[in-house]
């Protein structure tokens, strides 16, 4: 005979307590209740919840210190440094520090939180019934007390050891994401204002990597030059090049509009930046007709027959001049740096 064939009044009465139908009723869906509570070790003894508060305050003293190393990292371990970590393999030690030492940091307070929580907190259970979702006044106010009952609960007010080495862990963790405002990259100082170009550096073809004398240097053409003594195998080259890099052209002396260009010049061979003012791409386009050269990303263009001023497009300032003369031994030099910051407008020369 299947279950279905059998009365339902000569089914058992089901005795489950924990879970489904109650003890004594045939209802598998009445409210069973909360189970009894059952107090901690914490609860009966103070000798243990002193245990555990020392063991609260330890996690966040320790994640305090791994704060205070995090940010000692920056200082000691310089960026290009590799080590070798077991099973990592070589890693940057700067790196390796910095996240080993901010997950300590972040992993403590939470431990501490959590140890807290489990063991010094209040751990009876209490239901609530569900209420409309605009709270009533009788609602606030049983909030507030709720909230007031559990700062007391906590023991944040007696147990000082606790309230402080936590306000200490969450006062200096944030310290930690002002020091990573330092990865936006070095100070620029006075990088920016001045380049490798200085009084009696030589002018260095960069196609033949040797000294530029004037009579290499014809009517209408136009050759790219470098400082002297910067070694393109560098770590360095290109950040140098991004600033120093030099555009000559020769313009007949009479064509030459702007008095203080002729002055800069020699013979009406005339030097530029070759780095855009509106951008910083390099400028490599040049009609010897008009003597205009065009900067290929943006089209600006510039007259270096009148001072490379703009003529067209978006960058807002001339090319920066490269006073040149000649040496004892007739090669070009620079007579100084530039006479302004090159590049990208530099922040409207501020």
């Amino acid at each position: 005979m299947s279950s279905q064939q059998i009365p339902e009044d000569s089914l058992p009465v089901v005795q489950e307590t924990a879970h489904g139908a109650v003890e004594g009723t045939d209802d598998p869906f009445a409210d069973p209740g909360l189970p009894a509570h059952k107090p901690r070790i914490q609860d009966l003894d103070e000798r243990a919840a002193n245990r555990s508060e020392r063991a609260v305050a330890l996690m966040f003293t320790l994640s305090m210190l791994a704060t205070v190393g995090f940010i000692a990292s920056y200082v000691i371990f310089p960026v290009d440094k590799i080590v070798y970590i077991w099973p990592f393999g070589h890693v940057s030690a700067l790196n390796f520090s910095l996240g080993l030492t901010l997950g300590a940091a972040l992993f403590f307070i939470g431990a501490g939180a959590v140890h807290w929580a489990r063991t010094l907190m209040s751990d009876v259970e209490v239901a609530a019934e569900r209420h409309p979702i605009e709270a009533t006044p009788e609602v606030k106010a049983q909030v507030m007390a709720d909230f007031a009952a559990g700062a007391e609960e906590s023991a944040i007010g007696r147990r000082k050891l606790i309230r402080n080495t936590m306000f200490g862990a969450l006062a200096l963790v944030p310290l930690s994401g002002v020091v990573l405002l330092r990865d936006l990259g070095p100070l620029p100082e006075k990088k920016l204002r001045n380049t490798l170009w200085a009084e009696g550096k030589q002018l260095i073809n960069m196609n033949t990597m040797k000294p530029l004398r004037p009579e290499h240097i014809t009517v209408g053409s136009l050759a790219f030059a470098m400082p002297e003594g910067l070694d393109p195998e560098s770590h360095d080259f290109q950040t140098q090049m991004g600033k120093a890099a030099l555009m000559i052209v020769r313009i007949e002396p009479d064509d030459i509009k702007d008095k203080r260009q002729r002055d800069w010049a020699h013979e009406g061979i005339v030097a530029f930046s070759k780095i855009c003012t509106h951008v910083g791409c390099p400028i490599s386009l040049y009609e010897q007709q008009t003597h205009h050269v065009l900067c290929p990303c943006h089209q600006s263009t510039f007259d270096l027959s009148d001072g490379a001023r703009v003529i067209f497009g978006p960058a807002g300032h001339p090319l920066p001049q490269l006073r040149i003369g000649v040496n004892s031994e007739g090669n070009l030099e620079a007579l100084g740096d530039f006479d302004e910051p090159v590049g990208a407008a530099f922040w409207e020369r501020g």
